[in-house]
């Protein structure tokens, strides 16, 4: 529960106020009782697209497998997408991974300690550079993130759009005004807690709030007008139908490429289709024509359309089980045959991991085969 107390607000005293707001209000953290940047590090990319108490068992499991940069510079990539399944946004998996291996090579295995060389590390963009920088080196920088923006829009009525360089160096400035100096790792801290507790985004109890008295938004009414962002993106609609197939207790898949989705995911044989097909379409389609040939196919089971969304995408996954007796030399050629019962050491999208856990794929997949 949020503790309510009032002040008698000085505009140049925004720092006390917030540090005061947030040593009675911040919420108990792993990564905030280390000083240990390689965790601090970890925390803020995962908590980068995702929320705290989902995060949570992703950075304990990810920090007990690779205890430190070295262990994650030497993992295999396969092992590391593996414990990051499910967090979504793979590519940021990826990179620390890059970046573990570009910080044993350059750096002596240890991370920089200053905001202009943590730049420089792969997948280190202003606000975690900014938050390894402040929270594990003291270093007087900015950690902004869209938490950050809504609260210092809303109070100081900053109009500039946070998705244009000029509206984030606006920002920046203001931040770089406001920070504590003496202790920049708490006043990012309590700015990072007051936009999550207390200034959300709807809806937020500002009869409660210590900055009620000088806010430009709720002075104007304002709040839901600010921070300003650009324009909205709407999401095109996909069609994924993925052929799962059994050949005799082995199966076939792949590793999906740069420069879409999912990159460095396994995936089944895929057949991406401009609209939802049923499953007379799908056979008689080219791809499935190029995936079979010749090749005697039994159809055993097909989904239903089940919507998976993302940021700009709606995908719409239709799974279908078949089994042969001997495969083509496209799929001999093209896809990697493992073992069925060696499927969940590979990492997966989610909405492939999900069905697999399903009774359908337990059923016909997994143990049952057509007489």
């Amino acid at each position: 529960m949020i503790t309510n107390f009032t002040v008698q607000f000085d505009p140049m005293d925004f720092k006390s106020v917030i540090i005061k707001w947030y040593n009675q209000n911040k919420r108990d953290l792993p990564w905030r009782n280390t000083d240990n940047p390689y965790h601090i590090w970890v925390s803020e990319i995962i908590l980068q697209q995702t929320r705290v108490v989902q995060g949570l068992d992703y950075y304990y499991r990810f920090i007990n497998t690779f205890p430190t940069i070295k262990d994650l510079a030497e993992a295999d990539l396969d092992r590391v997408m593996k414990v990051w399944q499910g967090l979504g946004y793979y590519s940021r998996a990826r990179n620390m991974h890059s970046a573990a291996k570009q910080v044993m090579s350059d750096y002596n295995g240890k991370l920089p300690t200053t905001y202009a060389e943590l730049l420089k590390i792969k997948g280190l963009g202003p606000y975690s550079a900014g938050a390894v920088a402040s929270f594990a080196f003291r270093e007087a920088v900015p950690a902004i993130d869209g938490n950050v923006y809504r609260v210092l829009a809303r109070i100081y009525g900053v109009f500039a759009s946070t998705e244009t360089s000029g509206g984030k160096k606006e920002f920046f400035d203001l931040t770089m005004e406001l920070i504590d100096k003496k202790q920049p790792n708490t006043f990012n801290q309590a700015l990072l807690d007051f936009g999550a507790l207390q200034c959300v985004p709807r809806s937020p109890n500002c009869g409660i709030c210590p900055f009620d008295s000088i806010c430009y938004a709720y002075r104007n009414n304002l709040i839901n007008q600010l921070p300003v962002k650009g324009k909205k993106i709407i999401a095109r609609d996909r069609f994924l139908n993925y052929i799962i197939i059994r050949y005799k207790d082995s199966t076939f898949i792949q590793r999906r490429e740069a420069g879409d989705i999912w990159n460095s995911l396994y995936q089944f044989p895929l057949i991406e289709t401009s609209k939802s097909v049923v499953i007379d379409q799908l056979t008689t389609d080219g791809a499935w024509k190029d995936i079979f040939g010749r090749v005697d196919v039994r159809i055993l089971y097909v989904s239903d359309l089940i919507k998976h969304p993302l940021s700009h995408q709606t995908l719409y996954t239709r799974f279908v089980i078949v089994e042969i007796d001997k495969p083509s030399y496209y799929l001999k050629s093209n896809y990697q045959k493992i073992a069925i019962t060696d499927i969940q050491e590979y990492s997966v999208p989610r909405v492939i991991d999900s069905f697999l856990a399903a009774e359908p794929a337990e059923k016909y997949f997994r143990k049952e085969r057509s007489k």
